[in-house]
């Protein structure tokens, strides 16, 4: 019998975002659901690459059979290197893996392969995920994308299982505004510069609106005015939640545009919102759900691509509305539930 559960992931200190409300998530519904349930997390460094390492072996030695004389009966484990922790109960919900040794090697977002170790310590995090996944009872991942990354560089097979966004329950449509939103903390990954770029071609008064941290502020405030779009685009930074409902609500429509994402939040939440998403052809999960010209847009990550889409809804606002509410009832027939989420990974141990 499952009663006492430990959920293994890892922190960036001083960091939050979907991967920290995707595990406070389950925790909530694993307790509602009358289990006692409790997150381990080690705080995680990239660099030097030698650190990847050390913090794999320090989960590879912590001894989670039990705590404070209460036996452990099972173990989630969320991300790398967590997952790589030992015990005869393991069920892997892997988020992602060590992405700059995968999807991301050689790309603009890969810091791994700057370094001279960067090689070894890649062919090192590979075997380690090679070796020690399969340990586990049962393998989900977060979304079809990372079950293919898992299958085309591992050989390992998994199970996508899909999970409410955290703002599902408060998520409304409301009017129809004349900006699109996007809702992100602000880095290269993300690709904010894209739609910054995009408005300098755009031919309606469509605005963007970007909500979200930046730790490089002034680099989004330059890249408005390099391109003259000062009266079109408003960075808000950080928001409340009740802004954050209403920006989603009243907007024509959601744009998301990261690159090869793991699952996405905003693509989600813009749907549950009725409202159209425009994401890129390359951005993994956050494209999964998103059928083109039915929901949304799947175009092109470059500017005069994504300026079209824009201009398409603008134009057309009785389209954009359809389109938004079709992608609200196709995601909510699909009865993405935390309820469900906990009886397979209970059932899989």
């Amino acid at each position: 019998m499952v009663c006492n559960i430990l959920i293994c992931t890892t922190q960036v200190p001083f960091t939050s975002g979907g991967a920290e409300s995707h595990v406070e998530g389950l925790k909530r519904a694993f307790q509602a659901g009358g289990y006692q349930a409790e997150v381990v997390a080690l705080p995680f460094k990239w660099y030097p690459p030698s650190e990847i390492m050390r913090g794999a072996l320090a989960w590879r030695l912590l001894d989670l059979t039990e705590a404070n004389g209460k036996p452990v009966d099972l173990v989630i484990g969320m991300k790398f290197p967590a997952y790589l922790v030992a015990h005869e109960r393991k069920v892997l919900w892997v988020m992602h893996q060590y992405r700059a040794a995968y999807n991301l090697w050689g790309t603009a977002f890969d810091d791994l392969s700057t370094y001279p170790e960067g090689t070894r310590v890649r062919e090192w995090i590979r075997q380690c995920d090679t070796r020690f996944i399969p340990d586990a009872k049962r393998v989900f991942a977060n979304s079809k994308t990372v079950a293919e990354r898992l299958r085309r560089y591992n050989q390992i097979e998994s199970e996508p299982l899909y999970h409410p966004p955290p703002r599902c329950e408060q998520l409304r449509c409301g009017e129809q505004g004349d900006y699109i939103f996007y809702p992100s903390r602000l880095e290269p990954q993300k690709r904010q510069e894209l739609l910054i770029e995009a408005m300098k071609f755009a031919q309606t008064p469509v605005k963007v609106v970007l909500a979200g941290n930046s730790s490089n502020i002034k680099h989004y405030h330059a890249l408005i005015k390099q391109h003259g779009v000062g009266e079109r685009v408003k960075l808000l930074g950080f928001v409340s939640e009740p802004e954050m409902i209403e920006l989603y609500a009243n907007s024509l429509g959601v744009c998301y545009l990261p690159f090869d994402e793991d699952y996405g939040y905003v693509t989600l939440e813009g749907m549950l919102s009725g409202k159209p998403v425009v994401v890129p052809r390359d951005g993994g999960g956050a494209t999964e759900f998103v059928e083109h010209d039915q929901d949304g847009f799947v175009v092109e990550p470059e500017p005069h691509a994504i300026a079209q889409s824009l201009d398409a809804l603008y134009l057309d606002r009785e389209r954009a509305r359809k389109m938004g509410l079709r992608g609200q009832e196709k995601l909510q027939s699909m009865n993405l539930s935390w309820q469900h989420v906990v009886e397979r990974l209970i059932s899989a141990a």
